[in-house]
This record gives C-alpha cells, sequence and structure tokens, in this order.
C-alpha cells in the first residue's frame, strides 16, 4: 500500500513538471520593434540563407538576379542617410503594390527599420529592367552582416544579404 501512494505521489508530481514547464514561454532569440509590421514572423528570420549573398548584375544593381536589388547598397550609410534604388521582378502591378523593408542585424539579432520614411514604401513601374522600382532613403544603424527582407503587400518576396562595413 505504501508503495502505491508514492507511486502516485511520483506521477502526480511529473504531472505537475510537466504542465508547468508547458506553460513556459520562450524567448525570441530576435529584438523586434514593438512597430514592427505583423506580418513579420520569427520564422521569415530564422530561415534566412546567410551564405546567400548578394551579388552585382546589370551593371550597377546588387542583389539577387532576376528577383531584387539595390542601386546604391556598395555606398557608404553607416549611421548616415542614403539614397538607395529598390528594383523587383516578378510584380504584376507595381502601383498597387507596397513594398516594406525589415532589416536584420546577424551579430546581434536585432531588427530595424532601415528605411527613414518608415517601414513600407510604394513602389513605381519599370526601370532599369526590372518590373517595379522605388527611391528611398535608409539609415543603416552599424556595420556587420545584415539580412534586408523584403515584403510586398505582407507577403515575403525576397532576402537580400549585404555586408556593410561603412
Amino acid at each position: 500500500m505504501k508503495l502505491k501512494t508514492l507511486g502516485c505521489v511520483f506521477l502526480c508530481m511529473v504531472f505537475l513538471v510537466i504542465g508547468c514547464s508547458a506553460n513556459e514561454t520562450v524567448e525570441s532569440k530576435f529584438k523586434l520593434p514593438e512597430d514592427t509590421p505583423d506580418f513579420v514572423v520569427e520564422s521569415d528570420l530564422e530561415n534566412i540563407d546567410w551564405d546567400k549573398k548578394a551579388v552585382t548584375f546589370n551593371r550597377n544593381i546588387i542583389g539577387n538576379e532576376n528577383k531584387s536589388g539595390v542601386i546604391g547598397a556598395d555606398m557608404p550609410s553607416i549611421s548616415t542617410k542614403q539614397k538607395w534604388m529598390w528594383h523587383l521582378w516578378g510584380i504584376e502591378n507595381p502601383a498597387a503594390t507596397n513594398l516594406t523593408v525589415v532589416g536584420l542585424h546577424r551579430e546581434t539579432g536585432t531588427v530595424h527599420q532601415i528605411l527613414t520614411s518608415g517601414w513600407t514604401i510604394g513602389l513605381a513601374g519599370e526601370n532599369n529592367g526590372a518590373d517595379a522600382h522605388a527611391p528611398s532613403n535608409v539609415n543603416i544603424p552599424e556595420a556587420g552582416e545584415w539580412a534586408i527582407l523584403l515584403y510586398t503587400d505582407g507577403d515575403l518576396f525576397d532576402v537580400l544579404i549585404y555586408e556593410i562595413n561603412e
């Protein structure tokens, strides 16, 4: 009888520990500002292929050929406002499409709004062979490896990996 009682107490304690640990909140390894758009999800940040670096194509666009790229990403932009021209391929109705730009600093895991005017800008039509483009001002807060996540109308469109050193 004593063995049954001890077994029952042990099982109750196990269930209690399992139940309590299931309610623990998991701390995020990313730091997102409070005003980050709701459609930016941690799985987008976790699934970044940091080895897929942006390349130069069309003479001066740096990005992922036939998907997205930037003119100006090779200019110094640490803690200073720089003009970048975004180019996107595969956009059917640019005038009705919004582009949201989210910067992730790899070393710190910190998400940043890098556009100086907010998270989102509108797109315009064809330019430099791309289906859509948009001029903007950016401010990169610190040097290092950056993933620039591009969302069109709330859907992840592409990720650009840049090493920004100055």
